[in-house]
């Protein structure tokens, strides 16, 4: 009988193992990481919209502007020499590094055997979510930054086109914000001014409030979005508006909005757009915008200060907009071996290292309501 017993454990199979050797639970750690990144990737939808670049071996990225030059008749005889003018004009734009991103928790062992889901699992995709929050922020609020910026450009007579600020609708009221009508003429608006400020077309985005996006949809009946052959399941679906003037329209609860991210519910006035609180909506809701730079640690780009927002309710920008440099893409980490002995548990780190800022003002549009004066550069 102990023969057999013995035979039964070196026959043991261990799923959590490489090729049957090594430690019992190294594929399980792998699985983890590809859900954190699922996470990340699933709920980031900045990433994609701008120019992104990998990082190394500096703390800072340097973006070379070139401006426009012009066309001149060749005076016969006249060596050929460059522009009498010398252009074109050429600046720079550098973008830093900020400090080391992260969201982490520590998984008691216990606490695994004794529960009945996967709880490394969740515990990864909200640390995936952490990380795709705060990335979509800063790269959003570097955004609206570019819209209020002149170019980088300022050769004399060879001036580049800076950002724009479009007004939705034309009353003190920030429930202009939520207007269909209001928005419609705003992206036209938007893609006009891109077009005379000689902005591609590829890759033009916009993003909105959830609630602007839904307002949206429920007026398709008279604002002519969606072809009338699919407005029912436009409806029911809640993703029937696929672009405007070329612009394709994306909703989310990350872009500045009136001082907080997302959304804003309180009293209507010039600053804020009046919806009522539908209550139980947790802390993670209607966060306030964190301050700049000077006021935040870690922090090591312009990201604005929180009043500098009030009027903001949307973005409309083409992907030369705005820049984001990585130095450490998404990753985690799971502590193991001794330090798991000891502390009975693992600490699961997600982490990432960029930046953002804008790059090219003329690609980026802030929309802004409830005041007719443009919200001020910063």
């Amino acid at each position: 009988m102990a023969q057999q017993n013995s035979t039964l454990t070196t026959s043991l199979t261990r799923p959590g193992q490489s090729n049957s050797t090594g430690d019992a639970r190294a594929l399980y750690l792998k699985l983890f990481s590809g859900e954190m990144f699922k996470g990340f990737q699933h709920n980031a939808i900045a990433r994609d919209l701008v120019m992104k670049r990998t990082l190394k071996n500096g703390k800072s990225l340097q973006f070379i502007y070139t401006g426009h030059t012009k066309a001149e008749f060749h005076t016969p005889g006249n060596a050929i020499l460059g522009n009498t003018d010398g252009a074109p004009p050429v600046a720079e734009k550098t973008i830093t590094c900020d400090d080391l991103l992260i969201s982490s928790a520590f998984v008691y062992e216990l606490d695994e055997v004794l529960s009945h889901y996967d709880l490394r699992s969740e515990i990864s995709r909200k640390i995936g979510y952490a990380l795709a929050q705060k990335y979509d922020r800063l790269i959003f609020r570097a955004l609206t930054r570019g819209a209020r910026a002149a170019s980088p450009i300022t050769k004399s007579g060879f001036v580049e086109p800076g950002g724009t600020q479009i007004r939705v609708g034309a009353t003190a009221n920030a429930s202009d914000a939520y207007n269909a009508g209001n928005l419609v003429n705003a992206f036209y608006d938007a893609a006009a001014a891109l077009d005379e400020k000689g902005v591609s077309m590829d890759g033009r985005v916009a993003v909105l409030n959830p609630r602007q996006y839904y307002a949206l949809i429920q007026d398709i009946g008279t604002n002519g979005l969606i072809n009338r052959d699919v407005q029912g399941s436009a409806l029911q679906s809640g993703q029937g508006i696929i672009e405007i003037a070329g612009i394709k329209i994306f909703k989310s609860m990350n872009i500045p909005f009136f001082s907080q991210y997302g959304t804003k519910y309180g009293t209507g006035s010039a600053t804020n757009p009046g919806i009522t609180d539908p209550g139980n909506t947790g802390s993670f809701v209607s966060e306030a915008l964190e301050d700049a730079a000077a006021d935040v640690t870690g922090i090591n780009n312009e990201y604005g200060e929180e009043t500098e927002f009030a009027n903001s309710c949307g973005l409309i920008f083409q992907r030369e907009g705005a820049g984001c440099v990585e130095a450490i893409g998404p990753q985690v980490q799971v502590t193991s071996g001794d330090v798991s002995v000891i502390y009975q548990g693992d600490v699961i780190l997600g982490r990432l290292a960029m930046g953002a800022d804008y790059l090219n003002p003329a690609a980026c549009v802030e929309l802004f309501a409830g005041t007719a004066t443009k919200p001020a550069a910063f």
